[in-house]
């Protein structure tokens, strides 16, 4: 049975890519969770999972190198997919140190504890074992006027304290391939939505204030965009590489979906409209007139747009979902999950909320 060490398995995306393996392979694998179980944890995200016998879930901080070495040690670790990470670009403003700590030194100590379980004594490496280091678009910086897509080649420039954080751990993982031959992929995603996302990101804030009525914030004059990714598509790119994927190579998943926030905002106003029943309250509350602009984030990148060509070539995955279906799908789902909503977003969220979306 082959065993995936998963990091940040209890947030969106890991707790996204576990359900999904889950789904595709059921009991021919098994998967360890490590999690610290930060803000943007949540177990609740598992709990049909937890039970499982091929499901276990281990609280533990990636900076941790004992607590990491010595999960190495109890087992047999064939695949690590390293999600783990601070991840938001508001919050690295306002404390980029956590950010480095995480991203950059926990990555180091979790390259260091496979390569260390992993290493025979020639060099080489037990076989087939692979490390994928989860990166983001926004290690390319900013698009420029007249400029098309990110590619693999294309230099990075990160604009914030999260975006330089994650190419620093990105470098760092490519460089265990080119100086140890370590057995790395990288992959480079573009803005993830659906099921389980925390509401301090765009989408689920936007669905979870317009259902109340509260005010819709948007940064500068909206017009940022971004290339949208429905995490289903995700977690099957990230298999399908760990799979199929040429070691020390990156891979950019992109889901050809570009949208600026303003369009992104003004589409989830009008899909919740169509979805709503005409007796639901929620209903009236629902309007255009929420939309308050508020002042733009510090280093705000204008556009990202990601091009999947190397990994549609090399390995064939494409973007699947088109962002009018998953836009309705993760309607769906945090309309059936309303109590999950209310979970995260009591206490210190509202703190953080209110102090950082400032009207103007």
């Amino acid at each position: 049975m082959r065993t995936y060490l998963v990091t940040g398995g209890a947030g969106f995306i890991g707790s996204n890519y576990i359900h999904y393996m889950f789904r595709k392979y059921g009991g021919s694998i098994r998967i360890i969770n490590v999690d610290a179980l930060t803000y943007a944890g949540n177990l609740e995200n598992l709990k049909d999972v937890e039970k499982q016998d091929n499901y276990t879930f281990i609280r533990a901080d990636i900076r941790d190198r004992e607590a990491i070495e010595q999960i190495f040690a109890d087992n047999d670790i064939d695949r690590v997919v390293h999600f783990a990470a601070e991840s938001h670009v508001d919050r690295s403003i306002r404390n980029p140190e956590i950010f480095v700590e995480t991203n950059v030194l926990g990555t180091l100590v979790m390259l260091n504890a496979a390569k260390k379980a992993w290493e025979l004594p020639d060099g080489t490496y037990k076989e087939d074992k692979r490390f994928l280091y989860v990166s983001t678009d926004e290690v390319y910086g900013s698009l420029e006027e007249g400029d098309t897509y990110f590619y693999e080649t294309t230099p990075f420039a990160p604009h914030s304290p999260y975006s330089a954080s994650k190419a620093s751990g990105d470098m760092l993982t490519k460089a265990y391939w080119d100086t140890y031959r370590f057995p790395i992929n990288i992959t480079s995603c573009s803005n993830n939505y659906g099921p389980y996302q925390f509401p301090e990101k765009l989408i689920p804030l936007i669905i979870n204030n317009a259902l109340q009525g509260k005010k819709l914030p948007v940064y500068g004059d909206g017009k940022n965009v971004r290339d949208w990714l429905y995490v289903d598509d995700h977690a099957k790119a990230i298999d399908m590489v760990q799979e199929k994927g040429r070691l020390g190579e990156r891979y950019n998943i992109g889901g050809h979906n570009e949208k600026q926030n303003i369009e992104i905002i003004n589409i989830i106003l009008e899909t919740l409209q169509e979805m709503l029943s005409e007796d639901d309250p929620r209903k009236a509350l629902v309007s255009k007139e929420l939309i308050t602009y508020v002042e733009d984030r510090k280093g705000h990148d204008r556009r990202y747009a990601i091009a999947p060509d190397k990994i549609k070539e090399e390995i064939g995955w494409y973007p699947e979902t088109m962002f009018k279906e998953g836009i309705r799908l993760t309607i769906q789902w945090f309309f059936e999950h309303e109590d999950w909503m209310k979970n995260v977003t009591s206490g210190g969220y509202q703190k953080y909320y209110e102090e950082m979306y400032q009207t103007k």
